[in-house]
C-alpha cells in the first residue's frame, strides 16, 4: 500500500464514528488552547514589563567620574573630576551602539524661592534637552529649553509638578520667575507628573535647567588640573604704590566674575547619561564607551578606569526573568492537559484496535504487511491530534483576545507558540498512538479472523 492509500483508509476509519473522534480530540483541544492562551498572555506581559522598565530607564547607562585617592584612601566617586562635555560629544560621535548622550550637572542643597515661598527641591539638574527623551519626560505646559539656550547659558528652567505645587500653589508657573542662590530663572515649562519611583523618591520634585547655566551660576567652575581661585593680588593704591594714591590696575567690576565664563583647561561635569540604541545593545554600548574614554583619558592598559559605568540591565533581567518563570509555570500546567489528552488518545486507539481486530486480520490475510497496519493506526492518531491542535490554536487565540478585551491584560501573538503547538500535537499523536498501532501490527491474522 502507498502512503496515500494508507491515509485514505485511516480517514475513512475516523469518519465512521465522528462523535468518538471529536471526544477523543477534546483533551488535545483543551491542552493546546491552554498552551496558546498562556503563551500569548505571558509574551504580552513580558513585553509590557519590558516597555515599562525601558520607560523607567532600564537601557539607560550612567557614567560617573572615578574616585581620587589621597594617601591610598579613596575620596569617593566623583572626586577625580575626569568627565568633560567633550567626552559626551565624543561618545555621541564615535559610539555606534549609543542612541543619545547628555552631560549632567547636579546642584544640591539650594533653596528655590518664588515670592514669599521657599522650598528645597530634591533635585536640581543641569543638562541638555535630550535628557527629557532619555528619562521619558513629557511636557505638561509650556516647553522644554533648547540647545540654543544651553549654548547661551540662558537662565530658564523646567519644573516638576511638586515644585509647581510648593512654589506656585498649583497655578500655572509659565513665564514666572524663581530664584536659586542669587540667580533668577524663568520657568518655561512644566512636566507631566510621574509620582514616586520604585525607591520611594518623588520624581516630580525636580528643577531642570541648562547644564552650562547650572555650572556657571550655581555650582561654579570645577576644573581638573587648572584651579579657579580668586586672585589675592593687591589692587589698592597703598599696596601697589604707597603714598602715590594711583592703582596700577583698575578695580574689577562686581559682575565680571559671575557674568564671564572662564576657560580653564577643562570643565568638569558630574555625570554623562546615555541610552543604548536598543535594549539589546547595552553591553556593546558599555564596551564602546569604556574603550573610547580610556583612549581619550590616555590610560595605559595597566591603569584602572578613572570613571565608573552603571546601568539597570540587571534590574530589567530580574523582572523579565520573573515573568519568564511565571509563564513557564503556567505553560507547565497547560502541558499537563496535553499529557492527559495524549492518554485519552491512547485509550481510544486501544479500544479502536480491539473493535477492529477482524478488520485487521482480514487486511493482513489479503496481503497487508505489519508496516501498513502500523502506518494506518499512527496516521489516525496523528490526524486526531493535528485536528485537535488546529482547533486548540484557534480557541486559544480567541481566549487570549477575550482576556485582553475584558480584563485588559496585555497579550501578544506568538508564532513560535503556534509552531510549537503543531509540533507538539504531532508528537503526542506519534508517542501515544505508537503502542496501539504496534499492537495492531503484531496481531496474528488467523487469530484476528477468529476474534468475535
Amino acid at each position: 500500500m502507498t502512503i496515500f492509500s494508507t491515509v485514505n483508509v485511516a480517514l475513512k476509519a475516523l469518519r465512521r464514528n465522528p462523535t468518538r473522534a471529536l471526544l477523543t480530540t477534546l483533551g488535545i483541544v483543551i491542552g493546546i488552547a491552554a498552551v496558546i492562551t498562556m503563551m500569548e498572555i505571558g509574551t504580552g506581559s513580558s513585553q509590557s514589563i519590558r516597555e515599562s522598565i525601558e520607560k523607567m530607564g532600564a537601557n539607560t547607562i550612567l557614567i560617573l567620574p572615578g574616585a581620587f585617592r589621597l594617601g591610598g584612601v579613596s575620596q569617593g566617586s566623583g572626586t577625580q573630576m575626569s568627565l568633560t562635555p567633550e567626552d559626551c560629544d565624543a561618545i555621541l560621535r564615535e559610539c555606534l551602539s549609543v542612541g543619545t548622550a547628555v552631560p549632567v550637572v547636579n546642584a544640591r542643597g539650594y533653596q528655590a524661592i518664588s515670592g514669599s515661598l521657599n522650598y528645597a527641591p530634591n533635585q536640581i539638574i543641569g543638562t541638555s534637552p535630550d535628557f527629557f527623551t532619555i528619562r521619558n519626560w513629557t511636557v505638561d505646559e509650556g516647553r522644554f529649553f533648547t540647545d540654543r539656550e544651553v549654548a547661551s547659558r540662558a537662565r530658564v528652567c523646567v519644573i516638576g509638578s511638586t515644585i509647581t505645587r510648593e512654589l506656585f500653589g498649583g497655578n500655572s508657573p509659565i513665564d514666572s520667575e524663581l530664584r536659586i542662590k542669587d540667580t533668577t530663572f524663568r520657568v518655561v515649562g512644566t512636566m507631566v507628573s510621574k509620582g514616586a519611583n520604585m525607591m520611594g523618591s518623588d520624581e516630580d520634585d525636580v528643577i531642570i535647567l541648562p547644564w552650562t547655566t547650572a555650572r556657571l551660576r550655581l555650582t561654579g567652575l570645577k576644573t581638573g588640573t587648572a584651579t579657579n581661585t580668586t586672585s589675592t593680588a593687591a589692587t589698592s593704591p597703598s599696596d601697589l604704590y604707597p603714598g602715590e594714591g594711583i592703582a596700577f590696575y583698575p578695580e574689577p567690576d562686581s559682575n565680571l566674575e559671575t557674568d564671564t565664563l572662564l576657560i580653564p583647561k577643562f570643565i568638569q561635569i558630574d555625570q554623562i547619561m546615555l541610552t543604548a540604541a536598543t535594549p539589546t545593545k547595552v553591553d556593546a554600548a558599555i564596551d564602546e564607551v569604556t574603550a573610547l574614554l580610556r583612549e581619550r583619558h590616555r590610560l595605559k592598559p595597566e591603569d584602572p578606569d578613572d570613571f565608573r559605568i552603571r546601568n539597570s540591565a540587571e534590574f530589567m533581567s530580574m523582572l523579565t526573568g520573573t515573568t519568564t518563570v511565571m509563564t513557564n509555570l503556567l505553560l507547565g500546567v497547560a502541558l499537563i492537559s496535553l499529557i492527559v489528552g495524549g492518554v485519552g488518545i491512547m485509550n481510544i486507539m486501544l479500544v479502536s484496535v480491539t473493535e477492529r481486530t477482524r478488520e485487521i486480520g482480514l487486511r493482513m490475510a489479503v496481503g497487508a504487511r505489519s508496516r501498513d497496519i502500523l502506518q494506518q493506526f499512527l496516521i489516525e492518531s496523528i490526524v486526531l491530534c493535528l485536528l485537535g491542535g488546529i482547533v486548540g490554536i484557534l480557541l486559544g487565540h480567541g481566549a487570549a483576545l477575550l482576556v485582553n478585551r475584558y480584563l485588559t491584560w496585555p497579550v501578544a501573538s506568538s508564532p513560535e507558540a503556534v509552531v510549537a503547538a503543531v509540533v507538539v500535537s504531532a508528537a503526542v499523536g506519534i508517542v501515544f498512538g505508537f503502542y496501539p498501532a504496534w499492537k495492531a501490527s503484531r496481531l496474528d491474522p488467523i487469530e484476528a479472523l477468529r476474534y468475535e
